[in-house]
């Protein structure tokens, strides 16, 4: 396929778009497009994942069923595992985990597995897009060298760019089709094809001048994430020496109209981005002699915090003449943010083992995470009632869920120990409510 002609389908809605990976990422993604029109198969290795989405159930809270539903029953997506369909796609997009080793060394199995799948179902003319958070040139390095091998010639026979995913799980304010795309292809005019895809669905798509260039966007803005969470933890740290509420000192100076961007303190970092991406430019750059020193210290920090919660729960039962020991503390949300089902990396994770460590008697409630494994042992959510608040010797607020009634939290409970400040405003009794 020439690239005019495939400029015409992409423009006319009659390119077959393939996304392989429909997890938080690939599924909305891959919606969007069937939405516009384009005809959308989701490929994906989860056998039970591609049975649910085909029976119209959605996982992620920003794709609803019925919306699903409604571009199946158009006709405009499937999915499946049959990696067979690459053959049919014009556009193939990646969107596969990026996962750290134990030795925090970046894996990109995923990565290599699918690009291999799509090299080995190639045809000429197609457009490949890379969407995975990886280090800076994997796009050059090993994917176009799989295609190259097989013959094809870039910004001709193929096309082949980086476009880093953005998406922010459960933001109702800011949805696939508002947040700025980012293309970087290995030619101009891998860039220009790329970039004419994603303005189907995108309101702004910016071209810049490498995949390299793309690629380090998107560690960039994690980085500075994850930093910048890191001093305002370390502030928090500070505060409780002060006798400082940290939340009040950072409304104060988020008054300042220029030059500040507020960030909250919490009980450490989690999800698949903040605490994990920045270790795939660290790594990277150890490989060309210089070490990352800003990620280290952030993450020394930021991965210190579920210890220093426990701490804070057994120094507020102290003020109580009670022992963290044989307490029953009571856990509120363990997803690693807000609204979401994703326990990957939470510090909720940590900050329960570490409390049955000291020998709390640890409950949790989540509305979005039904049970929970924490190293071997099986918890069940249990519901938030006016009982078990009353009942627990503390109950400790790891992800402000809006699910949670904290009118009800403070007014019931003996004691609450809030990372998130979930609290603020409410006026609760100094000595009943204890905050990061």
């Amino acid at each position: 396929m020439s690239e005019s002609r495939l400029a015409d389908r992409i423009r006319n809605g009659s390119a077959r778009v393939t996304v392989i990976g429909q997890g938080y990422v690939g599924l909305p993604l891959a919606v969007e497009f069937a939405r516009a029109g384009f005809n959308t198969t989701g490929l994906d290795t989860d056998l039970d994942r591609v049975i649910a989405l085909n029976a119209g159930q959605s996982y992620t809270p920003d794709v609803d069923s019925e919306l699903l539903k409604a571009v199946i029953e158009a006709g405009r997506y499937e999915a499946t595992s049959d990696a067979s369909t690459l053959e049919r796609s014009d556009v193939v997009i990646i969107c596969v985990p990026t996962p750290l080793r134990k030795s925090k060394d970046p894996d990109i199995s995923f990565v290599v597995a699918a690009a291999e799948n799509v090299a080995a179902h190639f045809r000429p003319g197609q457009l490949v897009i890379l969407e995975s958070t990886t280090y800076p040139g994997t796009t050059e390095e090993l994917l176009l060298p799989m295609f190259e091998a097989r013959g094809a010639r870039i910004g001709i026979d193929f096309f082949l760019a980086f476009s880093p995913e953005r998406i922010d799980p459960a933001n109702g304010k800011f949805g696939l089709a508002e947040i700025p795309k980012v293309v970087g292809g290995v030619t101009a005019a891998c860039s220009q094809m790329a970039a004419l895809l994603y303005s189907q669905i995108i309101k702004r798509v910016l071209e810049v001048s490498s995949p390299k260039v793309a690629e380090l966007a998107k560690l960039y803005e994690n980085t500075f994430r994850n930093v910048n969470i890191a001093l305002a933890n370390e502030f928090s740290l500070m505060g409780r020496r002060l006798g400082v509420n940290i939340r009040e000192v950072i409304e104060a100076a988020a008054t300042k109209p220029f030059g500040f961007m507020p960030f909250y303190p919490g009980p450490g970092v989690g999800g698949h981005c903040i605490g994990i991406d920045p270790f795939y430019l660290a790594w990277k750059m150890r490989l060309n002699g210089y070490e990352f020193r800003f990620l280290h210290l952030a993450d020394e920090i930021n991965r210190a915090m579920p210890v220093y919660v426990v701490e804070l729960v057994a120094e507020a039962l102290n003020g109580r003449r009670r022992c963290l020991n044989g307490a029953s503390v009571l856990v509120l949300g363990v997803a690693y943010k807000r609204g979401v089902s994703d326990i990957r990396e939470s510090p909720a994770l940590e900050v329960i083992a570490e409390l049955q460590h000291k020998g709390a008697l640890v409950s949790y409630a989540d509305p979005h995470v039904p049970s929970l494994d924490v190293e071997g042992t099986v918890l069940k959510a249990v519901e938030v009632t006016d009982q078990r608040l009353a009942a627990a010797d503390c109950v400790v607020i790891l992800t402000d869920h809006a699910d949670f009634d904290y009118r009800q939290i403070v007014d019931v409970s003996r004691l609450v120990v809030d990372t998130r400040n979930a609290t603020w405003g409410l006026q609760p009794p100094a000595d009943r409510v204890v905050t990061l």
